[in-house]
């Protein structure tokens, strides 16, 4: 029989636009890859800090054996990096067999950027604000779609969100496929005439920071109810 060595995920799939994991999706793979003893890595490159301090493992209580993360941790600057269980980690040369070594591996540029990050996202003040922020402007989308008759699902976790024109649930890329793409070109259009530059595929994750304030989520908010009207 074969044997799966591990299973790599994103806890909240990203690159089709903000899917999250169906209730006790997350747990049943847990369950089933430390049943057969296979490893759970997970890809957090995209929800790491992003979605919580601890990432998706920390809001959906789900503990991976490793994790991956991108450049979020050399704040903004090109950096990767991966961590997880004592006894894996311990397999990484000098301790152990497997070799890892990059050209920039621990660039002082990154680590200065990164720890200065880091730094401030130990406030958890910060994501109990990036979560008003993005709860206000999920509500917005919402209100003003259904005040304009135009069928949306506003897909959020945390800071993370995505708008698919579609009368049904996105859970999964058949879903995300099926959503009016030719109509969300034209809101995009409509909405950078606005002044709110979106990314230009609605396959792609829309991103709140802590830069946003209250009064950016309302011009948010306007411009969309007007580009609605406008498409």
């Amino acid at each position: 029989a074969h044997e799966g060595a591990g299973v790599i995920l994103e806890p909240v799939a990203g690159n089709m636009g903000v899917v999250p994991p169906t209730p006790g999706y997350l747990a049943e793979v847990r369950r089933l890859t430390r049943e057969a003893g296979a490893l759970l890595i997970f890809d957090e490159v995209m929800t790491g800090f992003r979605v919580a301090a601890g990432g998706a493992q920390e809001r959906f209580g789900v503990r991976p054996d490793l994790t991956t993360m991108g450049k979020v941790i050399g704040g903004g600057l090109p950096v990767g990096a991966y961590g997880g269980r004592a006894d894996l980690m311990a397999q990484v040369a000098p301790e152990g067999p497997v070799y890892q070594a990059g050209t920039l591996s621990g660039n002082p540029l990154a680590m200065a950027a990164g720890i200065a990050t880091l730094a401030l996202l130990a406030d958890q003040a910060l994501y109990e604000r990036l979560e008003d922020l993005g709860a206000r402007l999920e509500s917005g989308l919402r209100q003003s779609a259904d005040a304009a008759g135009v069928p949306i699902q506003v897909q959020r976790v945390g800071s993370m969100f995505t708008l698919f024109f579609s009368d049904q649930p996105v859970t999964d890329l058949t879903s995300a496929t099926a959503a009016d793409h030719e109509r969300f070109a034209r809101y995009h259009r409509a909405m950078l005439e606005a002044g709110i530059y979106l990314p230009p595929s609605g396959y792609e994750a829309c991103f709140l920071s802590t830069s946003h304030t209250q009064g950016e989520i309302d011009r948010i908010v306007e411009s969309h109810r007007q580009a609605l009207r406008a498409i």
